[in-house]
């Protein structure tokens, strides 16, 4: 079985295995990578976390869970340019910097075997977490509180004034929504860093967990493109065509699928 089978077998898992699933991604990109002992490595955290944390309901143990990672130096990166490694789960537990998103399946996955109650939320630019019907979200990088006026705030420095909060921003998210998003984390980061092979990797897996639109082939079309594999820009791009209603970029597609079809076949 290859990473990419090992990872989408582990969304089979009732419930799903979200934290292995995401060591295989990693995995994809590092042949040597063995997530069974990162599995096992991850015990002494497990201690290092448990041992700090206040005798209170498991309820009440979110927020001190990621205060607590936080002690242990689990912090956002601060190199000022986000490369791969902030967004790889074995390099964010080995080097203790990461994107939120990142931060966030880490601590999900303490949670999960602390039995503390956390849940991811899908927020645009970044990533979050809540306790099951509270009535704020939690920054994974500190743990803290962001209620109503807080997200307006943070949506408002992400999209711009012109974006309204509403329900979709804070939709929780399954384990198949988060391993979609750190797909388009990882394939944005190898496009940005030269690498085009590693990104085809990111941009397929985000095509295969679905369900597939405009942008995600798009994105694997200027991946094809960085490639000089036509044939491959080719498909992704009449296929973002079926999904495209805007007439201006309709005329942009077409006009590069007919400068595609002037390039020369290679034999």
């Amino acid at each position: 079985m290859n990473p990419r089978q090992a990872c989408l077998q582990c969304l089979q898992r009732d419930p799903p295995a979200l934290f292995e699933a995401a060591l295989w991604i990693a995995a994809e990109h590092d042949d040597q990578l063995q997530p069974a002992q990162i599995m096992s490595d991850l015990h002494s955290l497990l201690l290092q976390v448990s041992a700090g944390l206040p005798a209170l309901p498991a309820r009440e143990l979110a927020q001190p869970l990621l205060r607590r990672l936080a002690e242990l130096d689990f912090q956002e990166d601060d190199e000022g340019v986000t490369r791969p490694c902030h967004a790889l789960l074995p390099e964010v537990l080995r080097r203790r910097r990461g994107q939120p998103l990142t931060l966030a399946l880490i601590a999900l996955e303490v949670a999960r075997r602390l039995d503390i109650p956390l849940q991811g939320v899908n927020f645009p630019g970044h990533f979050m977490l809540r306790v099951p019907g509270a009535d704020h979200l939690l920054d994974p990088c500190g743990g803290r509180r962001l209620y109503t006026r807080d997200c307006r705030d943070q949506l408002y420095r992400q999209l711009g004034p012109d974006v309204e909060l509403s329900a979709v921003h804070l939709q929780t998210a399954d384990a198949t929504d988060i391993l979609r998003r750190l797909s388009r984390n990882l394939r944005l980061l190898h496009m940005q860093h030269d690498a085009p092979e590693a990104a085809l990797k990111d941009a397929e897996r985000v095509l295969q967990l679905g369900p597939p639109n405009l942008v995600d082939h798009l994105a694997r079309a200027d991946v094809y493109r960085q490639l000089d594999c036509p044939q491959g820009e080719r498909y992704d791009l009449e296929h973002a065509l079926l999904f495209c209603e805007e007439e201006g970029l309709r005329l942009q597609l077409s006009q590069r699928l007919r400068n595609l079809a002037r390039v020369p076949a290679v034999h």
